[in-house]
């Protein structure tokens, strides 16, 4: 059983609102717009981190992490990107990746908009963690958390900030 923390767009912030609110996970995935290489390792000094690179993060961000995240938690597939869309308006690139690698969970981010929703198409469930930064159009600061536990995805909890 893992506790998750999802976040994205956090453009340069990683304050204790955030960190209060991911305390208590085992994992932190961060689906793009970091922000620099050096919030990164203070993330992944806190907790373990998994991430992909977003549309403002520059060389060395892009050079440390990839564009699509793959990978298993528990018995869940996962994938991961920054620019994803959503349900039957996805990005045909991630459309590809997800048609191929067929995940249970596709995490994506870059909206500023928090959504969570299933996909009965492909069989998943699509988390866009909304922003966790302060920098954008955006009036909440919001991320995710959940339990994965096998292959069972439960007690989503979304955390939000002004």
């Amino acid at each position: 059983m893992k506790r998750i923390g999802i976040l994205s767009d956090t453009h340069g912030t990683f304050d204790a609102p955030l960190q209060e609110f991911l305390r208590d996970v085992d994992e932190i995935w961060h689906a793009g717009d970091i922000g620099s290489p050096e919030l990164a390792d203070h993330i992944a000094r806190f907790k373990p981190l998994r991430a992909v690179y977003g549309n403002i993060d520059g060389g060395a961000v892009r050079l440390a992490w990839p564009e699509f995240a793959s990978f298993r938690c528990e018995e869940v597939p996962v994938l991961m990107t920054h620019i994803g869309g959503y349900p039957r308006r996805y990005d045909p690139r991630a459309l590809q990746k997800i048609e191929t690698l067929r995940p249970k969970l596709f995490v994506a981010g870059h909206s500023h908009i928090l959504k969570v929703v299933y996909d009965p198409v492909h069989d998943l469930l699509h988390i866009n963690p909304g922003a966790a930064g302060c920098y954008g159009f955006h009036k909440v600061r919001t991320a995710v958390r959940l339990t994965i536990d096998g292959a069972d995805m439960r007690d989503m909890e979304v955390g939000e900030w002004p």
